[in-house]
């Protein structure tokens, strides 16, 4: 997704009537002037009453995993949708059907270009034209695992100047426990616009899983949570569009929700990889130990081991509450513990690279490896804190030959900006050892014979022979 904060030269981006407000707030947005969009325009439903109409239902800021699927998932259940990200790019990917969609999302997305009530923008002026603004953007963290919020607060901030009365506001990105009132409620106040009476705020913690088909988005529950009663029965009224609500009785509540969410992953995905070292040490497949203990039907939850984790979510989102709770002076030590396993396991994925072909009968230095599927999981074309960009940095920092075979990309930069293009022959590569890191669905592996070493972190690749557990 790629909003970034503003510039000077762009943005860097159940229902009860409402009773009209006689409320004097800044001069905001001739909602009456001509718009800039090239595209035709017609007047959707509002999504609440009052005198005042919006020629739009809801406005997405941010169309990157999160945010387009939203939107199409919206536009599906009969919204109509402003779709805003400053991103050219990305707008352009998005039209030229480029962008990495389910293949529901695709079919979805044919439709809404085909209606007029579906419109592309990069102008945050058009925001004012919404009755709901929902913000998704990435919260990443920085290199020193310390959140980064740049970029959602600059969104936020372009949201509050184009408020007007009447409009519901939503942050759905994973933050920390008061971010929206300290992003939304406090600046919207200070405009004069109050949260409740002349504006409705809210917050939904997003639940898209990229890649995964086999759970639409309208099966999935919204959490949410509100600043004021009246700001929720809103909310409500807006996510009940497409999907089933859960409420919570506060904003921090619904924060935390995602925290925990993605924390528990975490947690147990660290744990799984211990087993993992344990159980190789003890001669024991690992993955058969796992679906075994699946087969409890409560009490366990199946998690398994792998080169690491990636995505804005399992990586990122803990780090959000440790960092909110060093100024506490509280300690999380088993979730800080899980974090810096999970934060050491692509080394440890070299390490055992090293160990395999030491027991080969030859070095890492010079060896030719080829990493097999690049993106952080299976069938999306996603680096987004992909544990293989590590892997590839410490392989080459050990001097290996390295290359990596995955047809959703064409090269990729590292950190230290080598760039690495994908190998389309993998048998002329003459790899000493592959490591296979994700495997897609649809991925040929027919090249890899018997003979070849191969190190399988995916744990599920039982069809190759010969295959070295991670």
């Amino acid at each position: 997704m790629s909003i970034a904060p503003p510039s000077s030269d762009a943005l860097s981006v159940r229902t009860s009537p409402v009773a009209p407000t006689t409320t004097t707030v800044p001069t905001s947005p001739d909602v009456s002037a001509p718009l800039s969009s090239s595209v035709p325009l017609t007047r959707g439903t509002t999504a609440h009453g009052g005198t005042r109409g919006f020629e739009f239902d809801v406005a997405i800021v941010g169309l990157g995993y999160v945010g387009l699927p939203t939107a199409l998932a919206y536009h599906h259940s009969g919204t109509s949708v402003i779709g805003l990200d400053v991103s050219q790019r990305r707008l352009e990917t998005i039209r030229s059907r480029g962008a990495d969609l389910l293949d529901d999302d695709r079919v979805r997305l044919e439709s809404a270009f085909l209606a007029e009530d579906f419109v592309l923008t990069d102008d945050p002026s058009m925001l004012a034209r919404a009755a709901a603004v929902i913000v998704c953007v990435p919260t990443p963290v920085d290199e020193y695992l310390v959140p980064d919020l740049a970029i959602l607060r600059g969104a936020a901030a372009t949201v509050v100047e184009h408020a007007v009365p009447g409009q519901l506001l939503m942050l759905t990105s994973t933050t920390y426990v008061g971010c929206t009132d300290d992003l939304l409620v406090q600046p919207l106040t200070e405009r004069g616009l109050l949260p409740g009476r002349d504006v409705f705020v809210a917050f939904s913690p997003e639940r898209i899983d990229p890649g995964n088909a086999s759970v639409a988005h309208e099966d999935v529950p919204r959490v949410l949570g509100a600043a004021t009663p009246e700001c929720a029965e809103i909310a409500d009224e807006m996510l009940g569009r497409y999907a089933r609500v859960h409420r919570v009785p506060s904003l921090a509540a619904a924060e935390m929700t995602k925290l925990l969410e993605n924390t528990f992953r975490a947690v147990n995905i660290a744990l799984a990889n211990e087993f993992s070292d344990i159980c190789r040490t003890m001669g024991i497949d690992v993955a058969d130990v796992v679906d075994a203990a699946a087969t409890k039907p409560y009490g366990f939850m199946a998690f398994m081991p792998g080169p690491g984790v990636g995505g804005h979510c399992i990586p990122c989102d803990p780090h959000y509450l440790l960092w909110q709770l060093k100024a506490n002076r509280q300690a999380a030590p088993m979730i800080t513990q899980a974090m810096t396993e999970i934060a050491a396991r692509p080394g440890r994925v070299v390490d055992r690279t090293r160990e395999v072909l030491s027991d080969a009968g030859r070095g890492l230095r010079g060896a030719r490896v080829l990493v097999v599927g690049i993106a952080y999981k299976r069938d999306v074309a996603d680096l987004r804190e992909s544990p293989a960009l590590e892997i590839l940095e410490g392989l080459i920092a050990a001097g290996a030959e390295v290359g990596f075979a995955d047809h959703r990309f064409d090269s990729v930069r590292l950190h230290d900006g080598t760039v690495l293009d994908d190998v389309v022959d993998e048998t002329a590569f003459a790899a000493d050892v592959v490591l296979l890191h994700t495997r897609h669905t649809d991925a040929d592996l027919s090249w890899i014979t018997g003979e070849q070493l191969v190190i399988d972190t995916t744990y599920r690749a039982a069809d190759l022979t010969g295959r070295i557990l991670l």
